[in-house]
């Protein structure tokens, strides 16, 4: 991630505050940055398909990782020399939010109508610029979103 003491989001601001912790505090560190993982945006489109119509945001994409493969990473870094910023840790694709929710409504069976929205302010625009991808150089998973969802919901076809 393109993370900055000026994005517009608190919680990405106090993850940055902790990492300003650990590398100004004399330890030897060493930090990965990882994308969101596959169960955590599979948790975030199943609370949006609760409602009838699921606004779509505009310009917003992630880069779901699987939580096997970043804990992985994370005891192999913990079991090697300090190495301060290391390349962020993203799954194998990008996607826009629109592309995960139909593979979500896929495996759950659902139908929903999609109400496109636009995420305003600066929040926005840095979801849009894609801030919120990981750098560039970063390391990809190979489990990928409908690998995933294949596992998750193995009855259902998966777009």
């Amino acid at each position: 991630m393109t993370v900055s003491p000026t994005w517009p989001l608190a919680w990405i601001r106090s993850k940055l505050d902790a990492e300003r912790a650990v590398t100004d505090s004399g330890v030897p560190w060493t930090v990965l940055r990882a994308a969101q993982v596959h169960d955590l945006v599979f948790t975030m489109l199943t609370a949006m398909t609760r409602l009838p119509v699921v606004p779509v945001p505009g310009g917003l994409r992630l880069q779901p990782v699987d939580a096997a493969e970043v804990a992985a990473r994370l005891a192999e870094l913990t079991l090697g020399a300090p190495a301060g910023l290391v390349p962020d840790l993203a799954g194998p694709d990008t996607y826009g939010i629109g592309d995960l929710l139909t593979g979500h409504l896929a495996a759950t069976g659902k139908r929903r109508a999609r109400l496109p929205v636009r995420i305003p302010g600066r929040a926005g625009r840095a979801y849009r610029e894609g801030a919120n991808l990981a750098r560039p150089g970063a390391a990809r998973g190979v489990r990928t979103w409908t690998d995933f969802l294949a596992d998750r919901m193995p009855s259902r076809p998966v777009a």
